[in-house]
């Protein structure tokens, strides 16, 4: 058995909803849920100038896709991609 590997005993080993739930998962999914809440209770009405055109739309979906293009961006420089 390597270092790497644990032993699963009745009374000592790890359960998989232990290793499911781990700091970083946990993390993860408390700044989903604060991101979905700031993004639905931000719901009046904004205009915002894309270059020429004036859109008119709630302030939530503009916030979405903010969001979504920064994670976009995180993943693609933490794959290193250029």
């Amino acid at each position: 058995m390597s270092p790497n590997e644990t032993s699963r005993t009745a009374g000592g080993g790890r359960s998989r909803l232990a290793e499911a739930f781990t700091p970083s998962r946990i993390g993860m999914v408390v700044l989903a849920v604060v991101t979905l809440v700031f993004l639905f209770e931000n719901t009046r009405e904004v205009r915002i100038r894309l270059l020429i055109p004036e859109v008119s739309t709630p302030l939530y979906p503009a916030l979405l896709a903010t969001v979504l293009l920064g994670a976009c961006g995180s993943y693609a420089a933490a794959r290193g991609w250029k």
